[in-house]
C-alpha cells in the first residue's frame, strides 16, 4: 500500500473514455464533454524542505523537461503558496514516467500531484473549490486530476459531476512515440469542416461486466482521432495493432493523442496484450485502473 505521501504524489495518467467536442466559447476556448478515468501508472512527484521552490526532473521521459526554465508543477506550487499566504519553500523531485504531451494528461497529472502534496506538506487549509479554482488556472485538466477518480468532465475542465460504479477493466495504453501536438489537431479538424456534437452524458446505472461497458462505450467516440490521425498517421497504426489482440472489447484514442487505449476483460489480460503489442519506440503498458486510497481532494 502507498504511504500517504506517495499516494498524495502519485500522478496517474488519465484516459479520455469518450471525448466529444461540444461547443466553442467567444474567447476561443472548446467546450468539452468526456468520461474519464486514471490508469494504474503514472509519474511521481516527491518533496523535502528546501530554500525557494525548485524541481528536479528524473524518470525515463525527463530529458526534456529537465531543460526547462518552468513547467506546471513549479506553477502549482507559486499558485497554492500565493494563494495560502505561505513561502514557496520546497524542494520537488518529479520522476517523469509517462511520454510528455501525449493525450493522458502527464503534465496536468503532475500538477494536480504538486497542489495535493504541497498542500499536505505546507499544511494548507484550503476548501475544495479553492483548489478546484487553481487547478483550472492551470489547465483545463488539472481539475479533473486532483481526485484521481472516475469522473464526468464538461465545459472546459471546470464541470465535474460523478459516474456510476465501473466494472473492474484490463486497461492497455500504447503511444507510438510521436508527437501530436493539441494545436494542430484543431486546426486540422476545423480544416476539416468538422462541427460540433451532443454531450454523450454517462450511462445511468453501473455495469457488472467489462464486456456490457464497453459495448455502452462504443455507441460514443473521440471527436479528435480523426484529426489526430491525419495529422499523426502512426496513431492509426496503434490502434489497427491493438484491433488485432486477442480478447480486445474497445479501441480508442485517449484526449488529443497519440495514446491510444485498449479495454480488455482483466488486468492479467491486459498486461499480456501489452506485451504483445511492444514495438521499437513505442510505449506500451498494460494494466487495470488506479483506485485511490485517500478521499478526494
Amino acid at each position: 500500500m502507498l504511504s500517504k505521501a506517495e499516494a498524495l504524489g502519485f500522478a496517474p495518467a488519465k484516459v479520455n473514455l469518450t471525448l466529444r467536442v461540444t461547443g466553442r466559447r467567444p474567447d476561443g476556448y472548446h467546450l468539452l464533454d468526456s468520461l474519464v478515468v486514471f490508469a494504474d501508472v503514472g509519474d511521481r512527484l516527491s518533496v523535502a524542505p528546501g530554500d525557494g521552490l525548485s524541481l528536479a526532473v528524473t524518470g525515463p521521459f525527463g530529458g526534456p523537461l529537465a531543460a526547462e526554465p518552468d513547467n506546471l508543477v513549479l506553477r502549482a506550487g507559486r499558485l497554492l503558496a500565493e494563494a495560502a499566504g505561505v513561502a514557496p519553500n520546497a524542494a520537488l523531485v518529479l520522476e517523469k514516467n509517462l511520454p510528455i504531451a501525449s493525450g493522458i494528461g502527464g503534465g496536468s497529472a503532475d500538477a494536480a500531484a504538486a497542489l495535493r502534496l504541497l498542500s499536505d506538506f505546507w499544511g494548507v487549509a484550503l476548501d475544495a473549490a479553492m483548489l478546484q479554482a487553481i487547478a483550472l488556472k492551470l489547465g483545463a485538466d488539472v481539475p479533473v486530476c486532483l481526485g484521481c477518480a472516475a469522473l464526468r468532465m464538461a465545459g472546459i475542465g471546470e464541470v465535474l459531476s460523478p459516474v456510476p460504479v465501473l466494472p473492474p477493466l484490463g486497461l492497455v495504453l500504447a503511444n507510438p512515440g510521436l508527437p501530436c501536438p493539441t494545436p494542430a489537431i484543431f486546426r486540422a479538424r476545423a480544416a476539416a469542416g468538422a462541427g460540433f456534437s451532443p454531450a454523450d452524458g454517462v450511462p445511468e446505472q453501473g455495469f457488472s461486466a467489462p464486456a456490457d461497458f464497453a459495448r455502452a462505450l462504443a455507441a460514443s467516440g473521440n471527436d479528435l482521432e480523426d484529426a489526430a490521425i491525419a495529422v499523426q498517421p502512426a496513431i492509426g497504426t496503434v490502434l489497427a495493432t491493438l484491433r488485432t489482440v486477442p480478447d480486445l472489447l474497445l479501441a480508442r484514442m485517449s484526449g488529443s493523442g497519440a495514446t491510444c487505449f485498449g479495454l480488455f476483460p482483466t488486468t492479467a489480460v491486459a498486461a499480456q496484450a501489452a506485451a504483445a503489442m511492444r514495438r521499437d519506440g513505442w510505449w506500451v503498458w498494460g494494466g487495470g485502473l488506479y483506485e485511490p486510497p485517500l478521499r478526494a481532494l
